[in-house]
């Protein structure tokens, strides 16, 4: 039972961003449906985002210049927004990535310190 009372929006604050801007880094442009699946898929079906919690943040980054959204047309032949990386969205993931491993070192320390 991944989600063991938790509720679909239950992602650390800002994280959610960091995950988008990594999957659009490791996958190039993907609409909105796609990256959802993708972060589903990699967390074994922990993460489950309705596009009422993925779309405010794909708009998100988008008005903070970090992805950029084109129209296209999906696998399945629907007209969808396109989302990529800017040149700052790579920079911001770079920077973003860098402080997640300083925090994720802070919780391993701490957490060594239980034994």
């Amino acid at each position: 039972m991944p989600n063991r009372g938790r509720t679909k929006t239950d992602v650390l604050q800002g994280t959610l961003d960091l995950m988008i801007l990594q999957t659009l880094d490791t996958l190039g442009p993907r609409h909105g449906y796609a990256i959802a699946a993708r972060l589903e898929q990699v967390s074994r079906g922990a993460l489950q985002l309705n596009m009422g919690t993925l779309y405010p943040g794909l708009m998100r980054l988008e008005q903070r210049n970090l992805v950029r959204a084109k129209w296209g047309v999906t696998e399945n032949n629907r007209k969808a927004r396109f989302y990529e990386l800017t040149a700052a969205g790579r920079r911001q993931l770079t920077t973003e990535k860098a402080e997640w491993d300083r925090m994720a070192g802070i919780m391993q320390t701490l957490l060594r310190g239980q034994e």
